[in-house]
């Protein structure tokens, strides 16, 4: 259902009017129709500059927009003033108005000067890799969290770029000088673009306030499952690595699924148990990306939280994309940038049934104790739980009990928190030898003696083994 909402509205090419001049306008929507692409090769070897502008494309597209062209200029820096220079911008006015194109794409993220000058040049709507990002995300948000997390950035990075034309933006008049107060009443005023800057900063200052009160419910959930000592397992990686589908793969948990990048923005947070079974929660968060804006980092930061406090990140990695190795180190700069980078790491290496053999055996050799899955088809995902249950903490406390018929909710607590070795219908209550946390160790010890008192035997066994 998720996924027909998403398609349901569709852009039609050909069926859209844009403004001959865009000085003509004070502030546009970001419509996205027929885009060229626009980069700068200043760093690193050409495939990964040709590589990253086509991911550009695939931002494109998912946004909703068609890709005419996509250029690359080889320069030792980015131009200050236009991006690409003063000669490659006009050459770029020329490629984009003979494909009739209503924007430009910037592989970068651009400044406020920079923008309007290559705009002023190429005379249609230029935007940056930023705001392409943010305005996927715009466009994927469903959450009340995700869409106020989404707006603040979209707001942070608005406020330094908030611009207009003509002299709308540059009056300053006392309020009373329009219906003519004459002398005495007129003042500097405030300018229209101060008013807007001022709207904004309050609107971005209210977003933050719900966000933290947001943040505290999320952390008082997170506290619930530590006091329950339930491990937690967070699934991160690039975007359109396959986490969501790893994630319905391993619990059924029915997620929306798209071969799109950023499907994916709310976290969704299942259970799922181990081959031994220890039962933990497995969490699904936002993908990651090269040059990954650092306003959505900002205002992600509560929900990448989940990341930074989890026990075990399983660290999706798309074997079939050119450049892996890539896409893991920018995943992992991520993690760096939020805290995470202590956390214990699983690799896992999904889409083997596309990925090139070569190039899985390479990642194998680099990242040393991977697995190796395809979550579409379902190979490896038994090594993988598998691998889950070896690197999760234990319950450290390790009972044998018998636990009286009238007390069932503790044995209930065992299987759903710990990890039952043995269960047994006795005379006297439930047979029980499990490793279970700490807290539920001492209260099932308790319920133990308590039963054997209540029988006057000696039936209960009081020496219950705890192994620590």
């Amino acid at each position: 259902m998720d996924l027909e909402d998403r398609h349901a509205l569709r852009r039609v090419a050909g069926l859209s009017t844009e403004l001959a001049d865009v000085s003509e306008v004070e502030y546009r929507a970001l419509r996205l129709e027929r885009v060229v692409l626009i980069g700068v090769w200043h760093e690193g070897s050409l495939a990964s500059a040709e590589n990253s502008l086509r991911e550009l494309s695939r931002l494109a597209e998912t946004a909703g927009s068609q890709v005419l062209d996509g250029l690359l200029q080889r320069r030792g820096r980015v131009d200050a003033a236009t991006y690409v220079g003063a000669g490659k911008a006009r050459e770029l006015a020329g490629i984009v108005a003979a494909a009739a194109a209503d924007t430009v794409i910037c592989d970068g993220e651009l400044t406020p000067s920079q923008l309007r000058n290559l705009e002023g040049v190429v005379r249609v709507k230029v935007i940056d890799r930023t705001a392409l990002i943010l305005d996927i995300f715009a466009q994927h948000a469903r959450s009340r969290e995700g869409k106020a997390q989404v707006e603040l950035a979209q707001l942070q990075y608005l406020l330094p770029r908030l611009r207009g034309w003509g002299e709308s933006l540059s009056r300053q008049a006392g309020g009373r000088v329009a219906g003519g107060g004459g002398i005495g009443t007129r003042g500097p005023g405030e300018t229209k673009i101060e008013t807007d800057r001022r709207r904004l900063r309050a609107r971005i200052a209210r977003l933050q306030r719900e966000i933290t009160d947001m943040a505290r419910d999320r952390k008082v959930q997170r506290g619930r499952r530590r006091r329950r000592e339930v491990p937690s397992v967070v699934i991160a990686g690039y975007t359109n690595a396959g986490k969501s589908s790893l994630l319905n793969a391993l619990t059924d948990a029915g997620v929306l699924v798209e071969d799109a990048l950023f499907a994916t923005l709310d976290p969704a947070v299942r259970r799922a148990v181990t081959p031994s079974g220890l039962a933990f929660t497995l969490t699904d968060t936002v993908g990651f990306v090269r040059h990954l804006p650092h306003q959505l980092v900002d205002a992600f930061r509560s929900t990448l939280e989940e990341t930074a406090q989890a026990d075990l990140i399983l660290h999706v990695v798309d074997g079939a994309d050119a450049q892996p190795q890539a896409q893991i180190a920018a995943v992992r700069g991520v993690l760096a940038e939020i805290g995470a980078a202590d956390v214990p790491e699983l690799v896992v290496l999904n889409k083997t049934d596309a990925a090139d053999p070569v190039v899985l055996q390479g990642l194998r050799a680099r990242e040393p104790g991977s697995v190796s899955v395809s979550a579409k088809t379902g190979a490896g995902l038994s090594a993988l739980r598998d691998a889950i249950d070896a690197a999760l903490p234990r319950s450290d406390t390790e009972v044998r009990v018998i636990v009286p018929y009238s007390r069932g909710d503790l044995v209930a607590r065992a299987h759903a928190d710990g990890e039952v070795l043995h269960a047994e219908h006795v005379p006297d209550g439930t047979l029980l030898a499990a490793r279970v946390p700490p807290g539920l160790a001492a209260r099932l010890e308790a319920a133990n003696l308590c039963g054997a008192r209540h029988n006057g035997t000696d039936k209960g066994l009081s020496g219950a083994s705890a192994v620590h």
